[in-house]
């Protein structure tokens, strides 16, 4: 089954201590609903969403084939991380993204679960995979 292109095979973990970088996440008090839902709201951003939700794991950036340009996947990588959905956490050079689905589902009880049977379900319905 198609699924917006991305590879669903989990990356090989490093050493987290390994690379310095770090990025910005908000801390879970900090996550609002409505920066959820509008970062949800994007196709692309929704289909990284479902392939990290099918995924036994974290993915890396490269698994991803988006319908978008680099700079525009870095993007909607940013989005889905600044409003507490996604964690990335550099693994070397790789960067890992995860679903924050503990906070999600500890501020949002059940709201990431009906997105994405929703989504699932309109794919089906649209033969989008």
């Amino acid at each position: 089954m198609r699924r917006c292109g991305a590879t669903v095979t989990p990356a090989t973990a490093t050493d987290p201590a390994a690379g310095a970088r770090t990025l910005a996440h908000p801390a879970r008090e900090e996550i609002r609903l409505e920066s959820v839902l509008h970062a949800l709201s994007d196709p692309v951003r929704l289909c990284v969403v479902r392939e990290l939700a099918a995924a036994d794991g974290e993915l890396t950036c490269s698994r991803f084939d988006l319908p978008v340009t680099k700079s525009t996947s870095t993007h909607h990588f940013r989005v889905l991380r600044e409003s507490g959905i996604v964690q990335q956490i550099y693994r070397g050079t790789a960067k890992m993204n995860g679903l924050r689905r503990e906070d999600l589902e500890a501020l949002f009880p059940g709201l990431l679960d009906r997105v994405l049977e929703a989504a699932n379900l309109q794919a089906g319905r649209l033969h989008e995979g």
